[in-house]
């Protein structure tokens, strides 16, 4: 069963902080090597933002660059949804110190918190919106600053995340040969326990005793978050693709989630798909959560692997977890 919905993207642009951090730099912090990075993960570098430089920061930079590459004028935004796990802080939400630094002045909006799958969720709420008649230019920002919430002692985990944004414009679809044709999305809240991070909030609020145990870090069970991620999002992909009716031949490119190389690697032995189609850069940006789905589109672009009409695979499993496909066709 299909739902489409009547929104398409029309722009994408993204942020990255100017500190690049490279295996070798991480083998000073940690006890590890490039090689064992480079083969367990497929990640060379990350970027990393300075002390006080939130995601808010990274976010309206991206939207900025969105805004005047598309020369609109930021009182023409009608909503802003921002998929992040890393706030600056509890309240307000992110969206409103983007609003408000941007100048967005008739725009409203929210956080959305969904983890590696936030920016997909995010961009299927905002394009719900669009393809209801009630808004026409909606951003959809994924910004993450992970390397607030990575334990640096964890070598198990500081090795994999890096600091971005990327935001995209979604508006009406003027046709039904463009734009989003379908989507799907769960959760499987069981496997919570596997990735998480314990300390700050309701149940564990801030203490010396929260501080001491390293609560407010990441916490991976490593293992079984890539058992699950290599076989859901496989899953997924075939699952969206065989409702709609479409072969992975026929898709232009898919553009997954940057976790893992070897998880992208699963996913795309499965469908079938040579190199060529598969977006692509963690080796330059490691996970940047929800900032690596529009990073992807961002590079894809750049590197004019998109062209109006592609169909186009977004998938994305994270911590929850959660899972998220969108297929659509681009629209310019």
């Amino acid at each position: 069963m299909s739902h489409r919905i009547a929104a398409k993207i029309t722009g994408v642009a993204g942020y990255l902080p100017p500190r690049v951090v490279t295996n070798a730099d991480i083998e000073k912090m940690v006890d590890t090597t490039d090689e064992w990075i480079r083969t367990r993960t497929g990640i060379r570098e990350r970027r990393y933002a300075e002390p006080g430089v939130a995601s808010s920061h990274l976010g309206t930079e991206a939207a900025k660059k969105l805004l005047a590459m598309k020369g609109i004028s930021p009182a023409e935004i009608d909503m802003i949804v921002v998929a992040t796990v890393t706030p600056d802080m509890l309240f307000p939400a992110t969206a409103c110190l983007i609003q408000d630094r941007l100048g967005a002045t008739k725009a409203w909006g929210f956080d959305l918190s969904a983890a590696c799958s936030g920016f997909l969720y995010a961009l299927t709420v905002g394009a719900q919106f669009v393809g209801a008649g009630s808004h026409k230019k909606v951003l959809v920002i994924g910004s993450d600053v992970m390397t607030s919430i990575i334990d640096f002692k964890d070598r198990a985990t500081c090795v994999l995340f890096g600091d971005g944004a990327g935001a995209v414009l979604v508006e009406p679809a003027t046709s039904e040969t463009e734009g989003i044709i379908d989507f799907a999305h769960d959760i499987d809240g069981s496997g919570g326990c596997n990735l998480y991070m314990p300390g700050g909030g309701s149940l564990h609020p801030p203490s010396h005793e929260t501080i001491d145990a390293r609560m407010h870090y990441v916490h991976q069970e490593g293992q079984q978050v890539f058992k699950y991620a290599v076989r859901r999002i496989s899953e997924l992909a075939c699952q969206l693709l065989e409702r709609n009716r479409i072969s992975s031949k026929d898709l232009a490119l898919v553009v997954p989630h940057q976790a893992n190389l070897r998880i992208i690697r699963a996913m795309q032995e499965r469908l079938g798909m040579d190199d060529s189609k598969v977006m692509v850069n963690i080796d330059h940006y490691g996970n940047t959560t929800a900032a690596t789905i529009p990073l992807g589109l961002m590079d894809a672009l750049e590197q004019k692997r998109l062209q109006k009409g592609d169909l186009v695979l977004l998938i994305a499993v994270g911590a929850g977890y959660t899972s998220g496909a969108i297929l659509m066709r681009w629209a310019y």
